[in-house]
């Protein structure tokens, strides 16, 4: 049985449920509830799409990118669980699956570009180097003894986002022929863009904010409400 029919149907629900948990309140049940199937289809679809690259031309660009996106939203999601006793480990173990899927995936771009294949070079250097500075982001949240109040806001929003535009760049700036005929309108090949534009917004947002105490970081999803609120 193929993975084919997965892959389409979690990066279709990927999409649709990451643009609602983007554009809802932060916190509310809607947010939540879009956010938990986000992270369910991304899995899916960055994780069968791994899988049905092997043995194929489009092996070397399709691993690495699917490795890369899947590790971006577990990690995304474990940002903002409580915290705890394995907690440090599986951050060790998130931080070191960083740093060898970028190392691999950079090694990957300058073999494909030896072998002939250019055009895998650049986007392969680009997750490389996104996957080596999650890592490096790992590695500074280890040696703090994790994060607190706003920081996990950040490091869970930004890396959600990535994974959301990496979904939606592939579907609308990839190949026409993957598009359905009645959604190849021009303007929806803004939507990676908008993506990353509305990301930025929110780092802004909480670019000064005030870290809360560990104890109220630490139920579940934490509440994801603008800065102006909490102060």
């Amino acid at each position: 049985m193929t993975l084919t029919p997965f892959h389409v149907i979690g990066g279709i629900t990927g999409v649709v449920s990451g643009l609602v948990a983007l554009y809802t309140l932060k916190g509310g049940p809607l947010h939540r509830r879009s956010g938990t199937i986000f992270v369910y289809a991304m899995l899916l679809m960055s994780l069968s799409g791994a899988v049905l690259a092997v043995g194929r031309q489009s092996a070397a660009m399709n691993i690495p990118a699917g490795l890369i996106t899947a590790y971006l939203v577990f990690t995304g999601l474990v940002a903002v669980q409580p915290r705890w006793e394995g907690s440090a480990r599986i951050d060790r173990g998130a931080m070191l699956t960083a740093f060898a899927l970028g190392a691999a995936t950079i090694a990957s771009a300058f073999v494909s570009a030896a072998a002939g294949h250019r055009a895998f070079a650049p986007p392969l250097i680009i997750f490389g180097v996104l996957a080596l500075s999650a890592g490096a982001g790992d590695l500074r949240m280890v040696r703090a003894g994790g994060l607190q109040g706003t920081a996990r806001v950040k490091r869970h929003l930004w890396r959600m986002s990535v994974a959301l535009f990496i979904a939606s760049a592939s579907f609308f700036l990839g190949p026409v022929r993957r598009i359905p005929e009645p959604l190849r309108v021009p303007a929806l090949r803004l939507l990676p863009f908008i993506v990353l534009a509305t990301m930025a917004y929110w780092l802004w947002r909480y670019r000064r904010s005030r870290p809360s105490s560990r104890s109220s970081t630490s139920r579940g999803m934490m509440n994801l409400t603008p800065p102006e609120a909490v102060r």
